[in-house]
């Protein structure tokens, strides 16, 4: 068994409602994140790969182009802009394009801040 991972990156701006620092968030604000997304499988045996990377790479760039530069408020499906809401939502974009899914990470490096979603429940809009 092995695991296959491709990340890529995008900016987005958004607005959040929180209990905490509740003033700065509601503001429209801007963040630079990070997704690596994860497959597992076992090598074809004629090709040799998990999955071709151009495909992988493929795949990728749908997920991207949906948050990339976009005010993430209007992104369709996304919910609020939250770091979990964000890895379902690249999950529920994939899953059908990836076989052997496994995570979806989403960093957001100038903070330290990580999130990650496993499994099929990411269908239900709530990271599991």
């Amino acid at each position: 068994m092995f695991e296959l991972s491709k990340q890529f990156r995008f900016e987005a701006a958004h607005t959040l409602h929180r209990v905490i620092d509740a003033e700065p968030s509601r503001r429209i604000h801007g963040h630079s994140y990070r997704a690596e997304v994860v497959i597992r499988g076992r090598p074809d045996p004629v090709t040799g790969m998990v999955l071709d990377l151009g495909l992988f790479e493929r795949a990728l760039a749908g997920a991207r182009d949906g948050l990339d530069h976009r005010l993430l408020d209007e992104v369709p499906d996304l919910g609020p802009a939250t770091m979990e809401n964000l890895a379902a939502w690249i999950w529920r974009r994939l899953a059908g394009q990836l076989p052997g899914l496994a995570r979806v990470t989403v960093h957001r490096d100038s903070t330290g801040d990580i999130c990650t979603c496993f499994g099929p429940d990411a269908g239900s809009g709530v990271a599991a």
